[in-house]
């Protein structure tokens, strides 16, 4: 009975010119055997010197080889090629470019199933039997498989880090406290890892809790923008039938009606709309770093751990839903009520009855608001204090990408949006401020996105004199402003006016117009050396 063959080995069978199994083999005159291209390609480079030699012996010939294919070893070839496609491994099983692989396999290496701390290797799982099976491997620590390993190698002493330095807050090996640490506030990885696991659950529950009250304020607003529009069109249909009443009288009055209540429905939905899509991406940012600080507190490493241990900044405070209202009705019934009027009287009265433009500062001070400043918009020079109410011009200052972010100009907006009456100060120093309304679509980026240098925003600003911009036209402002501007926005009225405050209130500049949407207070900074600043004053 015959007996079965010796193993196949793939090396023998492969071209040591290609490293791949040999294509069409030819063997030459000294016993060796490469893929048919392979040879002829360097017989053809060394035609050009005169001379024929095998790649691997050395061994020079006469005059060039006539190659001819190795019946014989094509057989054995492709009988190897049919073996190993039936052993090989599936093909998940093989490590691609984000795969850990293992580091003890030759050839095609296979993904790791676990990473030992101890051994500072990765291994598949045929490979890491020995693990299991053997009491030498007993107390090694395995882990989910790692590309980091040796971030865990004390570059100093070239021992495995398993301490932290609370002093430099850093990870370190068991010989770093005899010398550069010495002295300092050490303890093992672990329990660091295991202090700052608690910081770690007790921010992911503040988030998770910031995520509930949040999504409570999202439906609500939802339903708040469900009912805008149907009271609206009621708004609407019963203006028209007052006007039907007199239209021999205020025909023209009642397309004008029904243009404010439009507009006034296209501002109430912008806000809305604004503050659900604020609510939205508060959740998905707070969502991500929950997911996050998932990942980290699942990581078993405790290097890792620390190595990816973020610091963490303040949760900001979750907006309350005592502050959403849903009332549509009130932003709408003055309309009635002065159509209604008009029925009566059949005078020419004006339809939203807006009120009259204070003169005092006590007057004023009865729209008074409270204004911050938003982080994500603020330029990368401009520092921000007091609360978030005051930014001063400083090179280097270090934020977070953030697509509301200007990237050009040295400018800051609110956090809040504006839709009605609201009186502000601002205290300015340096020789190059600014301050503006704005639509909150505004470009972030290029000479187009400064404030007055587009129509949607409008600017009063201080260099040498002063001067009002909108829509890249400069309008001179005779009266020279003191270092406190006030600002009236009566933003249903369209009336947008700036003032000069000291012991009385001397107008610069009004605007009349028609807002579309809600307004941001803008704060516009420039100073090269320093300096300048401006502050949203809080108003008692």
């Amino acid at each position: 009975m015959a007996q079965k063959g010796v193993g196949l080995d793939r090396e023998t069978f492969s071209c040591s010119i290609c490293l791949d199994l040999l294509k069409d083999p030819v063997t030459i005159p000294c016993g060796h055997s490469y893929c048919m291209i392979c040879i002829k390609r360097h017989f053809d480079e060394e035609d050009k010197k005169e001379t024929h030699s095998c790649p691997d012996c050395r061994q020079l010939f006469p005059s060039r080889p006539v190659l001819a294919k190795n019946t014989m070893l094509a057989v054995l070839v492709e009988h190897l090629k049919k073996t190993e496609l039936q052993a090989a491994p599936a093909d998940h099983c093989y490590a691609g470019p984000q795969d850990v692989a293992c580091d003890v396999c030759t050839g095609r290496k296979l993904k790791a199933s676990k990473s030992c701390l101890f051994c500072l290797a990765s291994y598949c799982e045929k490979h890491l039997e020995p693990h299991y099976k053997s009491l030498a491997f007993k107390q090694h620590k395995l882990v989910d498989p790692s590309k980091n390993l040796q971030e865990n190698i004390c570059s100093r002493h070239d021992e495995v880090m398993k301490m932290f330095c609370r002093t430099d807050q850093q990870i370190i090996c068991y010989l770093c406290p005899v010398d550069e640490h010495k002295g300092h506030d050490t303890v093992s990885a672990a329990a660091e890892r295991t202090e700052r696991q608690r910081e770690v659950e007790g921010r992911r529950h503040n988030i998770q809790q910031m995520i509930q009250d949040k999504e409570k304020d999202v439906k609500l607003l939802q339903q708040e923008l469900k009912a805008i529009a149907p009271s609206a069109d009621k708004t609407v249909k019963d203006s028209q039938e007052i006007f039907t009443e007199m239209i021999h009288l205020l025909q023209e009055r009642s397309s004008d009606v029904e243009q404010q209540v439009r507009s006034q429905q296209e501002t109430e939905e912008g806000r809305v709309k604004e503050f659900q899509e604020k609510l939205e991406q508060e959740i998905t940012e707070l969502k991500k770093e929950d997911t996050e600080l998932k990942q980290l507190s699942d990581t078993e490493d405790h290097n890792q751990f620390l190595h990816n241990y973020p610091s963490p900044s303040p949760l900001s405070q979750s907006t309350h839903s005592s502050s959403i209202n849903i009332c549509p009705l009130r932003n709408f019934e003055d309309v009635k009520a002065v159509v209604t009027e008009l029925r009566k009287k059949l005078t020419e009265v004006n339809v939203l009855l807006s009120l009259p433009e204070p003169k005092t500062r006590g007057e004023f001070l009865k729209y008074s608001c409270e204004i911050t400043l938003d982080p994500n918009t603020a330029h990368r020079y401009l520092v921000l204090t007091e609360g978030n109410r005051k930014a001063s011009f400083k090179r280097q200052q270090y934020y977070p990408d953030h697509p509301d972010r200007f990237t050009d100009c040295y400018q800051v907006l609110s956090t809040e949006s504006l839709t009605r009456r609201c009186y502000w100060e601002v205290e300015w120093r340096g020789r190059v401020v600014g301050v503006a309304v704005t639509y909150k679509n505004i470009s972030r980026t290029g000479k187009e996105s400064g404030f007055g240098r587009n129509d949607k925003s409008w600017s009063l600003e201080y260099l040498r004199d002063s001067t009002f911009w909108y829509n890249n036209i400069q309008t001179p402002v005779s009266a020279r402003p003191s270092s406190r501007v006030g600002v009236f926005l009566d933003h249903r009225a369209g009336i947008l006016s700036f003032y000069s405050v000291s012991e009385t209130m001397t107008l610069l500049h009004r605007v009349q117009t028609t807002f579309t949407q809600p307004l941001y207070v803008g704060l516009w900074i420039r100073d090269w050396f320093n300096g300048s600043s401006a502050e949203l004053v809080k108003l008692k």
